[in-house]
């Protein structure tokens, strides 16, 4: 029989019974490797559980490790309205012109129709332009205000106050003016000040769009030194 080259594995073989020839045969696993594949098996069916159930709480817990900057937000401003029951308008603006076709403004915060008359609208912290055709104009900004659109006057309560490009400035809790007519006029307190002095009494009547002011009641004026009233 020839021996295999030097260098190679030999197969151990065995005759068949029936003499047909030889019959190789392959070595099994031996007992050292049948033990650590039964070992990585029942290692990994303890460890592959574990894993996966692992997995599952870090996701979960994955945005509270990451802290709330990643959590969604959603934020409200302060906007805060009175309970109405009708809808509200936000920052509207009525344009409008006089009988001398002078136009005017009107501007707010919110606005919303009034529960007592629906031909007036309720205005939270209004303002009004008043435009001249000589190029001058009125301010008036108060707290709240009523606006009868089809009389076109303006109630303001609280906080009222009239200024005139001229330099005069009036203060007082209320006033009713006529956008139509170009008129204004209150019952409250009033304090005025201007290029003129300081003024006080117990109210005021305007007239052709602040060319004219009456104050009523009893008033007091100090003149600012060095004054001089235009002779017109």
């Amino acid at each position: 029989m020839l021996s295999p080259p030097a260098g190679t594995a030999s197969i151990p073989t065995a005759v068949r019974p029936d003499g047909g020839g030889v019959e190789a045969r392959v070595p099994g696993p031996g007992p050292f490797r049948r033990v650590g594949y039964s070992r990585f098996v029942a290692i990994a069916k303890l460890v592959l559980p574990l894993a996966a159930v692992a997995l599952l709480a870090l996701v979960w817990a994955w945005p509270n490790l990451r802290g709330t900057d990643l959590r969604f937000r959603l934020g409200f401003s302060d906007f805060v309205t009175r309970e109405t029951a009708g809808p509200s308008i936000i920052n509207p603006r009525y344009v409008g012109s006089d009988s001398q076709q002078q136009p005017y403004s009107i501007t707010s915060d919110v606005a919303r129709n009034s529960a007592s008359d629906r031909l007036k609208v309720d205005l939270d912290a209004p303002k009004g332009d008043i435009a001249l055709n000589d190029g001058t104009w009125l301010m008036l900004a108060a707290e709240t205000g009523v606006y009868a659109r089809t009389a076109k006057i303006l109630d303001l309560v609280g906080g009222v106050t009239l200024f005139h490009d001229s330099g005069y400035e009036i203060r007082t809790d209320s006033a009713s003016v006529d956008l139509e007519q170009g008129t204004a006029q209150g019952t409250d307190p009033v304090r005025g000040q201007g290029p003129f002095g300081d003024l006080r009494s117990e109210g005021f009547v305007l007239l052709d769009k602040g060319k004219i002011i009456h104050f009523t009641g009893k008033s007091k004026l100090v003149m600012y030194p060095g004054f001089r009233m235009n002779p017109s």
